[in-house]
């Protein structure tokens, strides 16, 4: 960048499942009637709550394993395929934003920040839950685990959401709130703020995040310090 020309806007790139929205409130019941079908009993959202970020295929695997039940491929296939069925009917039953989320993103948009996600859902259905939860408007940019040929933890699938948003990775903070999103953000060279209530197996803290928040109330202050450390040059 040279001294004629702007500074690019800041950009904020968002988790989906357990950062922007509790989603397990409908994941788990779909996870649960599919699995039923192979004759597995219900599991909790503390037995597979914190394999969520990883997509359908690694909860129905979560609880096969949870039952002691051997689980091959083309039963995966078979199950994968009613899940993504199932969900794509009912993905905003009970699904609700955090609480704050609106309001924190009010902000950042009035100060002129760019907004994305960047999930490993399925893009349409990360976009249609996005847009059933009235949050649509907000985004440059909504990448889904099949958007590119590669996901998060690899670092390219953060990279490519940014440029996808307009944005560049010298002015831009990620959020997350898993190992998963961690290393991504670590493997981009990306700040990354972690959320404490989502679906980490592990207390995120000790995943050594640059911040951690347990209220989106604490959002702004956490990307502002983050995104105002950054190298000025782009």
């Amino acid at each position: 960048m040279t001294a004629n020309m702007p500074r690019r806007p800041p950009l904020l790139v968002l988790d989906l499942d357990g950062t922007l929205a509790d989603t397990m409130r409908d994941l788990i019941p779909v996870l649960n009637r599919v699995t039923a079908t192979a004759g597995l009993a219900p599991i909790g959202n503390g037995e597979v709550g914190h394999v969520v970020g990883h997509g359908a295929r690694a909860m129905i695997e979560k609880a096969f394993a949870f039952h002691g039940r051997p689980l091959d491929e083309g039963l995966l296939d078979r199950l994968f395929d009613r899940f993504i069925e199932d969900y794509s009917r009912n993905l905003a039953r009970n699904t609700v934003l955090f609480d704050g989320v609106a309001r924190a993103l009010d902000r950042f948009a009035e100060d002129g920040w760019l907004l994305a996600v960047c999930t490993n859902k399925q893009e349409r259905l990360a976009a249609r839950l996005i847009g059933e939860l009235g949050q649509a408007h907000r985004f440059a940019a909504i990448s889904g685990g099949d958007t590119f040929a590669f996901r998060k933890p690899d670092p390219r699938h953060l990279v490519e959401t940014i440029a996808l948003a307009g944005g560049v990775p010298a002015r831009t903070v990620m959020v997350g709130d898993s190992v998963t999103d961690i290393d991504t953000a670590r493997a981009a060279g990306i700040p990354v703020v972690a959320v404490d209530f989502g679906y980490s197996g592990v207390p995120v803290a000790q995943l050594r995040p640059d911040r951690v928040i347990s209220h989106y109330d604490e959002l702004w202050e956490a990307a502002r310090a983050l995104v105002d450390r950054q190298p000025v040059f782009e």
